[in-house]
């Protein structure tokens, strides 16, 4: 059978190891090909290759249901659910998702794209089947790294305390979220992973026996089930926590060894209430480049095959915004101990394993906790000390609690540097970092900014360090800056709430925030074409506004437009709005921005396309909005 012909995992059932093996290989091969092209996430997939069809082989899918954590380890269940013909359109735009999403697929039963949701997940589906009477089996596969979230471990502790409620966890154990795990829970797994009897057991059980002299081949057929009788006693404080919680632990298995893994799974199905199976896997297994790199090979842009090198772009590009707050933070945190960098698990992403090369007892990586992080800075802060909570926009949601409570009600000065916010591209929904202009603008004590290059970043981030009277926060944009030039050091900071003009005009103000000022001063120059003069003022800050500098120019002006890229609903525009009327200045205003809705995966221009953010679809709004009578198209 070819990997192709599979439409429904149920068609595994059935097959020999020898086939199975075959399919495995069919499976990397296509996943090294299609990221390969297109650019995505690897290592993930490759390392859970034989977990997905040792499970599947012991599942009825028609009936059963598989919650995983994290889309992106979840390419091999997309390879054999029906959507192998598809697979090369990965991450692109109306092509499969790069993670879980219950309307690609039946078999997609739970949406995934955050850590460690899929245990509660399970829970609840399996507290459901009960309720209603129903028998199917429900399985939750989580990685270590994900283990480590807050969300996994309330989930383990309710699930411990349901005897009766069957649930199938498989912990895929790679010692690896993006970066490697740290902490107390992954230092405890790599104990189970290389206790000196596991090892025993794993390496020399099989090859001792068969060296008994008349016995050791007959014994064959019955070797792994004493191998694991053996290992249940010869290692029975390894799974003790996981036991004490009031899980059945079964493990540490090999997840690349399908026949283990078959047997193993075949046996915690029979096993009634919360089950635990540790298998241990190889982020990157079959990609040999992959495996020796595996923080480099978690996800790339399009590479070769042969020699696991990027393509190089046609053309250079300016530095990423990520890699210039790095930088940047490193120069001052070299002038300043009490700067501390704080990651949760995206030390890579946000560049801060710069810091941590350069200066690592200024360097804090709590796995993914963004709760913990948030909360941890806080603690830091009432000590003196200058916390960097540098966490993706997305990701920050998740400690919103942690925000409010422990920061802002107690004012302290705990900077926020949201990377990746605005439109992001092939993640998709879970990653599209809209949200984070709204959530924080309402929030009592909080300083909110955003630059407008990668030059003017470098400002906000001394701005950020040296305000000490409460919490700040800084969104920038995930890709490259715009070339602008930048300095090595003797940044001034930017006062708090003030704004600049940029561009002067009698017939329109357009203010706008972070990314959309050089847009709009874009437009502005589209606008003239069309008789119409617009002052352009980048705004740098959301909250507090600068009222001085706004007020009098839209009571003069008579017409507003304001541009972010976030939601509009509640962001940068509202917020403009709602000081205008606060102050009785009674104006028309456009506010533009992504609407309500959900972007989805896609390049961010075609992204941007689609939502009217582009520079012309803007200029032709304004024109409708504004100008009617004036109105000619705008190409």
């Amino acid at each position: 059978m070819h990997l192709s012909d599979i439409t429904h995992p149920n068609q595994l059932h059935g097959l020999s190891i020898r086939q199975l093996e075959q399919i495995a290989r069919q499976i990397r091969d296509k996943h090294l090909q299609t990221v390969a092209a297109s650019g995505g996430h690897l290592g993930p997939g490759l390392g859970v290759v034989e977990l997905t069809l040792g499970l599947y082989q012991t599942l009825d899918l028609d009936r059963d249901k598989v919650i995983w954590d994290v889309g992106h380890q979840a390419y091999p269940h997309k390879l054999i659910t029906g959507r192998y013909d598809k697979f090369s359109t990965l991450r692109q735009k109306d092509g499969i998702a790069g993670y879980l999403k219950r309307c690609e697929s039946k078999f997609d039963h739970f949406g995934a794209g955050h850590a460690s949701t899929s245990i509660s997940a399970g829970l609840g589906m399996a507290l459901a089947r009960d309720m209603k009477g129903e028998k199917f089996k429900v399985a939750a596969v989580i990685g270590d790294g994900a283990l480590t979230g807050g969300m996994a471990l309330e989930a383990i502790n309710h699930a411990g305390h349901l005897p009766n409620t069957k649930l199938l966890v498989v912990l895929n154990d790679n010692e690896m979220s993006i970066s490697p795990n740290v902490g107390a829970i992954p230092r405890y797994l790599n104990k189970m992973r290389l206790s000196p009897p596991m090892q025993f057991l794993s390496d020399n059980f099989e090859e001792q026996f068969k060296q008994i002299p008349f016995v050791g081949e007959s014994l064959s057929p019955e070797l792994g089930r004493i191998k694991e009788g053996m290992k249940r006693l010869a290692i029975p404080k390894v799974g003790a926590v996981v036991e004490e919680l009031g899980f059945t632990y079964m493990g540490p298995v090999d997840g690349h060894n399908l026949e283990e893994l078959i047997t193993t799974f075949g046996q915690a199905h029979e096993i009634d209430g919360p089950v635990l199976v540790h298998v241990v896997t190889t982020k990157g297994k079959g990609y040999e480049i992959a495996e020796k790199d595996k923080v480099g090979y978690h996800a790339q842009s399009p590479f070769n095959l042969t020699t696991g090198k990027a393509i190089p772009s046609s053309k250079p590009k300016p530095p990423k915004y990520s890699k210039v707050f790095a930088h940047t933070l490193v120069k001052l945190a070299e002038q300043n101990p009490k700067i501390i960098g704080i990651t949760a698990a995206m030390a890579t992403g946000t560049g801060l394993d710069k810091l941590q090369a350069k200066l690592p007892q200024q360097y804090i990586d709590v796995g993914i906790a963004e709760q913990h992080a948030v909360t941890l800075a806080a603690g830091l802060a009432c000590e003196g000390m200058r916390p960097v909570a540098a966490i993706y926009s997305t990701f920050l949601q998740r400690a919103y609690d942690q925000i409010i409570h422990d920061v802002c009600i107690q004012n302290l000065p705990v900077f926020f540097c949201l990377d990746r916010a605005g439109i992001v591209g092939a993640d998709g929904p879970t990653h599209q970092g809209m949200y984070d202009i709204s959530y924080l603008r309402c929030i009592p004590n909080m300083v909110l900014m955003a630059p407008k290059d990668e030059a003017e970043m470098q400002r906000m981030v001394v701005t950020g360090v040296n305000h000490t009277t409460g919490p700040i926060a800084m969104r920038f944009p995930r890709g490259n800056g715009y070339g602008v030039p930048l300095m090595e050091e003797g940044w001034e900071p930017i006062e708090i709430g003030k704004g600049e003009i940029l561009r002067n005009g009698d017939d329109l103000l357009i203010v706008a925030y972070g990314t959309m000022v050089h847009p709009g001063v874009q437009v502005a120059e589209i606008l003239r074409e069309h008789g119409i003069e617009a002052t352009v003022i980048n705004a740098r800050f959301a909250k507090p506004l600068d009222t001085e500098l706004i007020l009098p120019l839209a009571e003069k002006i008579g017409r507003v437009v304001t541009l972010e890229e976030g939601s509009v609903i509640g962001g940068f525009g509202s917020g403009l709005a709602e000081a205008l009327l606060d102050n009785d200045v009674v104006v028309p205003v456009k506010r533009i921005g992504v609407p309500d809705v959900l972007v989805d995966h896609a390049q961010p221009d075609e992204s941007k396309a689609t939502l009217g953010l582009t520079t012309p679809a803007i200029a032709e709004r304004i024109l409708q909005a504004f100008f009617r009578q004036q109105v000619s198209a705008v190409v």
